[in-house]
């Protein structure tokens, strides 16, 4: 069965909701403040893409090729590729910054994933991350759990009960605490490999 984040239209419906509510703002500090040869890490339907300056070189991936077609419609300059996170089909060292917007909910092996990324990150580089993590509340934690199974088989693969926010640190990133804000499940910052 298809979910939601593999129906395009249906998808930016919801992520235009999303923007409307304050989304919107978190995409511009998302893409605004990467520099250089860029990655946008599971792309979809391109929503992030028009928040890049125009400055950097950039390639965008993601697994569906359906949403790339909406992709392109949105940024006809960036090269797109269709791609998982867990082998990405880059050189080593050759991007300065890998941006992931709302992806590693549903990455199949997250710690994979971001062994990629640190494979494909210049030294120095960085991973600014946007994402939903677990929610620290215990009852709606637990509420997340009970309702993954179903939320990920209806959204065609986000697990709401993810903390990958750990799961970066875990992977051997350094947060910039500077750069880290919150908002209820949501979080935005910028890593470094240690």
């Amino acid at each position: 069965m298809r979910g939601v984040e593999q129906i395009p239209w249906l998808y930016d419906a919801f992520c235009t909701l999303a923007d409307w509510r304050g989304m919107a703002a978190w995409r511009r500090w998302l893409c605004g403040g990467a520099r250089g040869r860029v990655l946008d890490l599971g792309c979809g339907t391109g929503r992030n893409l028009p928040y890049y300056p125009a400055t950097v070189r950039l390639i965008a991936v993601d697994p569906e090729g359906n949403v790339l077609e909406r992709a392109h419609r949105r940024a006809p300059r960036a090269r797109l590729v269709q791609a998982r996170s867990e082998q990405l089909p880059f050189r080593d060292g050759v991007f300065d910054a890998v941006v992931s917007g709302l992806v590693f909910c549903s990455v199949n092996d997250p710690p994979r994933g971001l062994a990629e990324i640190r494979r494909v990150l210049a030294p120095g580089g960085e991973l600014r991350m946007m994402e939903h993590v677990r929610s620290p509340v215990r009852w709606r934690a637990r509420f997340e759990d009970r309702i993954q199974p179903l939320w990920t088989r209806i959204t065609g693969g986000c697990h709401p009960n993810r903390d990958t926010e750990a799961t970066v640190r875990g992977s051997g990133f350094r947060i910039a605490a500077d750069t880290r804000e919150v908002d209820g499940v949501m979080r935005r910052f910028v890593a470094r490999v240690e």
